[in-house]
């Protein structure tokens, strides 16, 4: 889907850094979350490409002991790849699972919220995804001491799933 061109912008060239530059094709791409600019210089003729996102806030978490941390994605991904290890499920369903996590926290509206809130958000996609996988996440988060909480936990995963 091409969209209509801007005549003129103020976007530096990456070649010879002269200031006026002009858009000859714009497309949506990403599913629409992005839109790739197709530019070419007026001073030298050299063409580049470019790609606009929304920037969108993401809310900064509180942890439990009060402390306040910006969200990190990378770290949010690491914790899901970990549980995920050696489990049969593709980088593509991660992913989706990780955008409806950040979907979710700006859904929000606040501009904190507590970690336990994404932890919660993340077993929730974990269950979806892997059951085995939710277990490893979850008796790391909730901190299961023995056994018999591993059992509690696939006991309740079990009555769940034979009331839906």
């Amino acid at each position: 889907m091409s969209l209509p061109l801007p005549v003129a912008t103020a976007m530096h060239c990456p070649f010879c850094s002269a200031n006026d530059t002009k858009v000859i094709d714009s497309r949506l791409v990403a599913d629409g979350d992005q839109v790739r600019r197709r530019r070419e210089c007026v001073a030298c003729g050299e063409r580049f490409t470019t790609f606009e996102t929304a920037e969108l806030v993401m809310p900064r978490l509180i942890k439990q002991d009060g402390s306040r941390q910006p969200f990190d994605e990378e770290k949010l991904r690491a914790g899901m790849l970990r549980a995920l290890e050696k489990r049969p499920v593709g980088i593509e369903r991660l992913e989706e699972a990780i955008s409806h996590i950040k979907h979710k926290l700006r859904a929000t509206g606040e501009r904190e919220i507590k970690s336990i809130v994404l932890g919660e958000l993340v077993m929730n996609e974990l269950q979806k995804l892997d059951e085995v996988a939710y277990i490893r996440f979850a008796s790391v988060y909730r901190r299961f001491q023995d056994v018999k909480e591993f059992r509690d936990e696939i006991e309740r995963m079990s009555r769940e799933t034979t009331r839906e």
